[in-house]
């Protein structure tokens, strides 16, 4: 169960040293509502740290998402793993894929996704992880905006997305049809949401928010998860997956070993 009130941190991981292309969302609820705060920094030192700690710390944290790959222990991955492999065969024409670990971008990806964890471990208090298919004892989990967002939409090829613009595209079709309000009130039923996604036009604050947004999923225990042992990606409530892509994540599913598709128990 949900607590009455509480906080979640979502976090948009880049490796840009000049350009504000990383941030950070703190997602606030109370009986009544839900807020958010989100910052924007550059991956280096110690505006990274800085930051992550001005918005998060010395809070209590139910939970955290990262957008990059992370895995117990928190090493670098350096291989294609099942959690790619399940968001990219036969989703990639509807949603898009994730990146490879395996890759350049993949492994430095990985690596700030690492610095962002153990900053955020060190500001603040994380609460244990709950939920199945933990990578640690803390409740530090791995979000990919751009194929959360994707699964809920009902064909995503009527919106003509493209590589650089598709997470974007896919945020502004939800915002305008009201799924982050649907998805905010089966996780945090009866509060009012007080910002509106659609005035948010930042692609790194949209990231950010959902982002948090998996996290909130998580910390509900309202979760899809595809993965292994070298990491598992959070996916929205299997209710809000539409039947196309479910179908084809259970096909990819049956291509992998046991368990690689992790619905939650709630």
């Amino acid at each position: 169960m949900i607590t009455e009130q509480g906080s979640v941190v979502g976090i948009d991981v880049g490796c840009s040293p000049t350009r504000r292309s990383s941030a950070i969302c703190r997602l606030d609820w109370s009986a009544s509502g839900v807020s958010c705060d989100i910052a924007r920094f550059r991956a280096v030192e110690p505006e990274r740290e800085r930051v992550i700690a001005q918005v998060a710390g010395g809070r209590q944290i139910i939970g955290a998402a990262f957008d990059g790959p992370i895995r117990r222990g928190f090493g670098i991955i350096g291989r294609y793993r099942t959690a790619e492999r399940m968001l990219t065969r036969r989703l990639r024409p509807l949603i898009g894929k994730p990146g490879q670990s395996s890759a350049p971008v993949g492994k430095l990806l990985n690596e700030h996704a690492n610095d962002c964890v153990q900053h955020l471990v060190a500001c603040c208090d994380v609460q244990d992880a709950r939920h199945g298919v933990a990578i640690d004892q803390k409740a530090l989990v791995e979000a990919f905006p751009s194929s959360f967002l994707g699964l809920m939409i009902d064909d995503p090829t009527h919106l003509a997305a493209r590589r650089g613009d598709r997470s974007d595209t896919f945020f502004q079709h939800l915002a305008a049809a009201g799924g982050f309000h649907a998805l905010l009130e089966c996780l945090l039923p009866g509060r009012k949401l007080v910002f509106d996604p659609n005035t948010v036009t930042n692609h790194d604050d949209r990231a950010a928010i959902v982002c948090a947004l998996t996290a909130l999923c998580v910390a509900a225990g309202q979760f899809v998860a595809v993965g292994d042992d070298d990491g598992w990606i959070i996916m929205p409530p299997r209710k809000f997956i539409r039947s196309p892509q479910w179908e084809l994540l259970a096909a990819n599913a049956s291509e992998e070993p046991p368990g690689a598709l992790h619905q939650s128990a709630v």
